[in-house]
């Protein structure tokens, strides 16, 4: 695997309620995702548990940006709101308890692990973090031009 030409750390927040209803005895999702500069330490921990709703924070996920995903990230950035994806996945012995497994900003790697039927949440980036992918995504992507298909039709039988 190629090394990244830009990253960044970031930790990840995920809720987990008890009962939050009367078909489910746990239900998890994405809280937050946060720029990780080593304040957080390297161990998760429990932010807040009532008994009923517990926020845990998870630090040092590190979130590359590769050459051959350049256009998973221009998707992202050009879909109006750009997003982190978070996988993560629930303890199969253990239903209270989930983590995140990987965070990244590329749309085609979201859909690649969406199609592995891996668990994947998204929220939006804030905006430092939307102009760093960005300035990335100018100097280092060009989309491909579009180019308009003629109808076999309009073609010459030969060439059809």
């Amino acid at each position: 695997m190629s090394q990244p030409s830009a990253q960044v750390r970031v930790a990840v927040v995920l809720e987990r309620q008890r009962q939050p209803n009367q078909w489910e005895d746990w239900r998890h999702r994405l809280h937050e995702v946060v720029l990780d500069e080593g304040q957080f330490g390297a161990e998760p921990r429990c932010l807040r548990d009532d008994g009923s709703t517990a926020l845990t924070l998870f630090p040092g996920y590190t979130v590359g940006l590769y050459q051959d995903e350049g256009e998973g990230y221009y998707l992202n950035l050009s879909s109006g709101a750009p997003v982190w994806f978070v996988m993560w996945r629930i303890d199969e012995q253990d239903p209270s308890r989930a983590w995140p497994e990987q965070v990244t900003l590329s749309y085609n790697e979201a859909g690649r692990l969406l199609d592995a039927q891996e668990r994947v949440d998204n929220l939006p980036l804030a905006a430092e973090v939307r102009e760093w992918l960005q300035h990335w995504t100018d100097a280092h992507y060009r989309p491909e031009p579009k180019q308009r298909k003629r109808p076999a039709s309009f073609r010459a039988p030969d060439k059809r």
